[in-house]
């Protein structure tokens, strides 16, 4: 049954990078100019953060299961609809619910995994979630520029809703029902007030906001890092997938007993803190070979950073207001996908040192999080 939810995840971040090497041609091709084009983009994860506090809500009130088959059902349904639009606009509406629906899944996905974890005492690890996410990452933007190339990018739409169909019929079958209908009850009670006050909470989502915005600071300067060394633009994703293997190795291999060790606080400000340094290190840099090694130190810094986030957001929350919690963590991360695309532009263009101030500021986040509060020796 975990292995069916790690498929489930997948499937759901499969979902979001699948996309990223063709929606812009896409848009493009349906006359989009560079405006438009930029807002199809972005307002998928715009209307994510949305989706996410939805979600949060509904998976506490109506119950995990429930809100992730009827986002999964809808999510196939509008994946349909790619291969119908002929406009920018229709485009944009349909990223905007996409993206909404997209973001109730999110929530929904991880209470389960917290529920679980924290029943099972780690036996639904974060670190293996982490490797699910990971192994989305990796697989997905390759799937979807390899099948856009060799057919019509609808095909790419039509391969991920049939990925949806698998796993909401796996989900209806083997997912199991994880919050009781009296937690339900007290959950409509709560509402987000008490949540509100939790600072563990936030604690993550500060963290996962500055991640986000470091990836975004990657995403948008790191292909013109590599141009600068003499190679096409397009071998960014090659720079940008050392990060992500290098995570993967971390997740699924036997480095994972790093969890059972050390804090999810002291794991997330040292992430951090990797990262900030990674980045403030590649502002520097003219070499490729460096740019590769800094790649292998951001991934692990966010293999540190990743599950000890969502582990945090487990430990800290009862079963009745855990989805809530997911949630407002989720909706930073959407937060963050928006201020980093954005925010790298205008600091390439304000200051030239886009990777300074980003890895500055992971450090800064980093160092927060370990003065604001003391951090147990074990964890997971």
């Amino acid at each position: 049954m975990t292995k069916i939810l790690y498929f489930i995840i997948i499937v759901t971040f499969m979902d979001t990078f699948v996309q990223l090497p063709i929606i812009s041609p896409f848009a493009v091709e349906l006359g989009a100019g560079e405006v438009m084009a930029g807002l199809i983009v972005g307002i998928y994860s715009f209307s994510n953060m949305f989706g996410n506090i939805i979600g949060g809500y509904g998976v506490d009130r109506l119950g995990r299961k429930r809100v992730l088959l009827f986002a999964m059902f809808f999510v196939f349904f509008l994946l349909l609809g790619y291969p119908l639009v002929t406009t920018d606009g229709q485009l944009l509406a349909l990223r905007f619910v996409h993206g909404l629906f997209g973001g109730i899944l999110i929530p929904a996905s991880f209470a389960i995994v917290g529920d679980l974890t924290r029943r099972r005492n780690g036996e639904a690890s974060m670190a293996y979630t982490g490797a699910a996410i990971g192994i989305a990452a990796i697989a997905g933007p390759a799937i979807g520029g390899i099948v856009a190339a060799r057919s019509e990018i609808y095909y790419v739409f039509l391969f991920v809703a049939a990925l949806f169909l698998i796993a909401f019929f796996l989900g209806w079958k083997f997912v199991p029902v994880t919050l009781p209908e009296e937690k339900k009850e007290s959950s409509a009670r709560e509402g987000f007030g008490a949540l509100l006050k939790n600072k563990t909470l936030w604690q993550a989502s500060g963290a996962a906001f500055a991640l986000m915005v470091s990836n975004g600071t990657l995403a948008f300067a790191l292909p013109f890092q590599v141009e600068s060394f003499g190679f096409p633009s397009s071998l960014a994703g090659v720079f940008l997938s050392v990060f992500g293997i290098t995570a993967l190795v971390i997740f699924i291999t036997p480095l994972n007993r790093v969890y059972r060790v050390y804090s999810p606080l002291l794991l997330a400000a040292g992430g951090l803190g990797i990262i900030g340094v990674a980045l403030v290190v590649l502002s520097f840099t003219r070499s490729a070979v460096w740019t590769v090694v800094l790649m292998v130190m951001y991934g692990i810094g966010f293999a540190f950073l990743f599950p000890s986030m969502n582990e945090m957001i487990a430990r800290s929350s009862e079963d009745s207001e855990r989805g809530k919690a997911y949630g407002i963590f989720y909706a930073f991360f959407s937060l963050g996908v928006v201020a980093g695309s954005s925010g790298a532009g205008i600091l390439e263009k304000w200051t030239g040192v886009p990777f300074l101030i980003s890895g500055s500021f992971m450090i800064a986040v980093g160092v927060a999080l370990v003065v604001s509060g003391k951090a147990p020796r074990r964890s997971f």
